[in-house]
């Protein structure tokens, strides 16, 4: 497996996407630093606009799509997918070593940008814990969930954007049912909870909270592994 991850790290690690992500990432720093110019109500400002809207809304979504989505995508396009498939380990080594490569690239470049925003802003201690955890399981969540979107289709990019888009930034915030199932809005109440904010519309308990993201998450992950050991590599 540890081939495999080195072989999967590497090509996740174009200029062009870590650039592009990259700019994405100073914006909740530039957030942070123009809400600390506010004589009041840094705390709410910080949640909502760097934590909520920006940061859970489209930064951890966006960058968790372009590497999980890459992890398996980038070899199913230049055909060296069978490299990886012909591998003497069994699939589900395969899709860990996949999905910790691109957890391993996500993480720093969607999580520390929002807790440095935050912290530059002056929310407190308390909005920088909960926007790590938050992101942090969003983050891992949304990679699980995305990882099989390379294998299994072509332009998972704007499959992901539409889902990220429709499901979690329009149905969920409306609908309790489909709030029940989504990653945004469970990490949000993760968030808000250690952060003692109010709870998002729909928002679930902390342990609910948790649970669910990785209840999907290894859905997904059980998911990719069997489309992976059914896969057409030739």
């Amino acid at each position: 497996m540890t081939s495999a991850f080195r072989l999967v790290f590497g090509s996740l690690m174009s200029k062009g996407r870590l650039v592009t992500l990259g700019v994405l990432g100073l914006i909740p720093v530039l957030l942070g630093l123009a809400l600390r110019t506010q004589d009041s109500g840094v705390f709410n400002s910080a949640y909502h606009g760097i934590v909520e809207a920006y940061g859970l809304g489209l930064l951890v979504p966006v960058v968790s799509l372009v590497f999980a989505s890459a992890a398996f995508g980038d070899p199913v396009d230049d055909r060296t997918l069978v490299y990886l498939w012909l591998k003497p380990v069994p699939r589900w080594r395969l899709a860990l070593a996949a999905l910790g490569a691109s957890i391993c690239v996500a993480l720093p470049l969607a999580v520390v940008p929002i807790a440095v925003g935050v912290s530059i802003s002056g929310a407190g201690t308390e909005l920088v814990r909960g926007a790590l955890a938050g992101t942090a399981l969003a983050v891992i969540a949304y990679c699980c969930l995305f990882l099989g979107l390379g294998l299994r289709v072509r332009r998972a990019l704007v499959w992901g954007f539409a889902y990220v888009l429709i499901w979690e930034g329009a149905v969920a915030r409306t609908a309790r049912g489909a709030a029940r199932l989504s990653i945004n809005v469970h990490a949000r109440s993760v968030a808000s909870r250690i952060a003692h904010h109010a709870l998002p519309t729909n928002g679930s308990s902390m342990r609910v909270g948790v649970a669910v993201p990785l209840v999907l998450a290894a859905v997904a992950f059980a998911i990719t592994v069997w489309w992976l050991a059914r896969a057409d590599v030739a």
